[in-house]
């Protein structure tokens, strides 16, 4: 097998005493064209075009001799190296740094990056890397053919970001657009390219920085399940007023329905019914991306200014469901407080992992619950009363009685 592997990142630059020194040693070098193409690879060498990393480890694993895998960047950042030490090849791997791809985009950009979330871009994990600009006010998104800044810009429908392209970074080709995500999908951009979307809300006033990745101090208030009032308020303007009451806003139903439904970065929520907002804050506040419906364009407008005031993006559609859901980026997981059965139809066709609703009667939760596990989903049942007490006297003060559906995908066979 190869005596050592050597994997050289690159990033434009001349490279290194200790880069040129592994190529000159090298009986088998691995890369892309433009690697293969440098002029320090030795002309004896074996070449290897990198297509599959997977494919080029097993070569490499039988090559009696010294190998070089040159990558662009940083090769241990979203990189070659994860596979390469995968222990079913048997490799061991020296790593010669360079700068990453992330790093020098935000260098071009003039901008700090500790704050960042990073993600792959592939036709796989396109959906994905959306729903985290969607969540997130500073993202870094390596793209790939067929995942690139226009098709961003496309599932981006709706939202507004500023997009940082830059392409072919450390080239004499090197470009770099600043531009809003609704010009990027006239554009034809080259590869390979890494794409900073920057936008929404920022979460507060700056921190001094401790940790990579949005700070979760950034964040004004601690805790889940909080009392409606702290996310609706009367405001101001004539669209301003309190949410719709009802059992629909009790906090236990909320965290309940969090609880079953779990959001997490990645996702996308749909909240149908988001009256004050409640609920699609507290869901964007685990990183989710939110879509909040409401007939109501008060209750849209509560909802923004919720988001505002606690520092979560999300995004708000005016319209009445089920017809309004048809034009809507697919959901991961769905909590509907309007709408009835017709609703819950509605989305099970989409085939959303987790779907929650809740009825204030036994026939209504009923019919609720024939229409999820119809739509293919195993069902829980639940009734919720919760009992608002007064700590000085114990006595009641106010009352909650609740029926939550809850509906978790079959997955169906092929």
């Amino acid at each position: 097998m190869a005596d050592r592997v050597t994997v050289i990142g690159w990033d434009g630059s001349p490279l290194t005493a200790a880069a040129r020194s592994a190529l000159s040693a090298a009986t088998l070098v691995a890369g892309a064209a433009h690697h293969l193409a440098l002029p320090e690879v030795p002309p004896g060498a074996e070449r290897i075009r990198l297509g599959s990393v997977d494919l080029a480890a097993r070569r490499i694993a039988i090559h009696r001799g010294t190998a070089v895998v040159l990558a662009d960047g940083d090769p241990g950042f979203f990189g070659v190296v994860r596979t390469l030490r995968a222990p079913e090849h048997g490799l061991e791997v020296e790593v010669v740094p360079a700068v990453s791809a992330v790093a020098a985009a935000f260098a071009r950009a003039g901008m700090p990056w500790e704050d960042a979330r990073i993600v792959v871009a592939h036709q796989r994990t396109l959906r994905r890397a959306v729903n985290v600009c969607r969540a997130h006010p500073k993202v870094a998104v390596l793209t790939s053919p067929g995942a690139g800044p226009a098709e961003l810009a496309l599932l981006l429908d709706g939202v507004h970001r500023t997009f940082v392209v830059c392409e072919e970074l450390g080239t004499d080709r090197e470009q770099v657009s600043v531009l809003t995500s609704d010009k990027a999908a006239d554009h034809v951009w080259r590869d390979p390219n890494v794409v900073l979307v920057i936008g929404g809300t920022a979460g507060g006033p700056p921190t001094p920085p401790w940790l990579m990745g949005q700070d979760p101090a950034a964040r004004p208030v601690r805790g889940w399940g909080l009392p409606t009032e702290e996310y609706d308020s009367e405001g101001e303007g004539p669209e301003a007023g309190p949410a719709r009451p009802g059992a629909g806003t009790d906090p236990a139903l909320r965290s309940a329905q969090l609880a079953r439904l779990g959001p997490r970065t990645g996702d996308l929520v749909w909240d149908i019914g988001c009256a004050g907002g409640a609920f699609s804050v507290e869901a964007a506040r685990f990183g989710a991306a939110v879509i909040a419906v409401d007939t109501d364009p008060s209750a849209c407008a509560r909802t923004e200014r919720a988001a505002r005031r606690h520092g979560v993006p999300l995004q708000t559609v005016q319209g009445r469901a089920p017809h309004v859901l048809e034009s809507l980026p697919e959901p991961d997981v769905v909590r509907i407080a309007a709408g009835g059965v017709p609703v819950v139809t509605a989305c099970t066709d989409r085939r959303p992992e987790r779907i929650v609703a809740h009825a204030s009667t036994r026939d209504e939760a009923e019919a609720i619950g024939a229409a999820l596990a119809g739509g293919g989903y195993a069902v829980e049942s639940l009734l919720l009363q919760t009992v608002g007490l007064d700590p000085d006297d114990w006595s009641e003060r106010e009352r909650s009685v609740v029926f939550l559906l809850s509906g978790r995908r079959i997955d169906r066979a092929p």
